[in-house]
């Protein structure tokens, strides 16, 4: 059972919690969702060069609060807490064809992530990013899996899918090492799939960390 969907959705309610909290009846839920799709598409393209981990958006009547995960905090504060003030505004824009700005709130607060090399979607995006300089992918993969290993995982496995090298005909690679128990609710197990931008075409990327709970 745990193969066949998403393993944080898998675990929600025990291991994870839910990434957006909000109650909104029928007619406003749409809206409000797309808002968060959008808002989370926004922050994660502007924020990708500090390592934006995660964003849990909270809402209340009228305010909204949005935690950063963030892997270089220092990037987003800025000197003086300037850049917190400008993502905040930005935010505020973001957030304005929804609501009117007089009676919305808006809190952004920043998180540090303690350990990179533990977060699926960290990882996942250094091997894309990598694999668009067309650097070897079983270096890549494998270097990896040693600094998530190292950081202190259980186990960790990176699947490859795609024309990976050039190829003319797409492949899928499997790289692991230690254990990945999928289907043990009771396991941490963090998921991230993120395309490469290739030259010869997108290359999928999938990264599943157990962690120690």
């Amino acid at each position: 059972m745990g193969q066949k969907i998403n393993p944080k959705g898998f675990r929600l309610g025990t291991v994870f919690t839910w990434s957006s909290r909000w109650f909104s009846d029928k007619r406003q839920y749409k809206t409000l969702f797309l808002a968060d799709v959008k808002l989370r598409q926004a922050l994660f393209g502007r924020l990708k060069t500090a390592g934006l981990a995660q964003v849990d958006i909270e809402r209340s009547i009228n305010k909204i609060k949005v935690s950063l995960h963030v892997a270089r905090p220092g990037m987003v504060i800025g000197r003086g807490g300037t850049g917190l003030e400008e993502l905040k505004k930005y935010t505020e824009t973001l957030l304005g064809a929804q609501h009117s700005a007089g009676r919305l709130k808006v809190d952004v607060t920043v998180e540090p992530v303690k350990e990179p090399n533990l977060r699926a979607y960290l990882v996942a995006m250094s091997i894309a990013d990598q694999l668009a300089k067309r650097m070897p992918h079983k270096r890549i993969a494998n270097q990896s899996i040693e600094r998530v290993m190292t950081a202190g995982a259980k186990g960790v496995r990176i699947l490859l899918s795609g024309r990976i090298a050039g190829a003319e005909i797409a492949r899928r690679e499997r790289f692991q090492a230690g254990t990945v128990p999928l289907s043990t609710i009771r396991e941490d197990v963090d998921f991230a799939a993120v395309p490469a931008v290739t030259r010869s075409g997108y290359v999928g990327i999938k990264v599943w960390i157990c962690r120690k709970t």
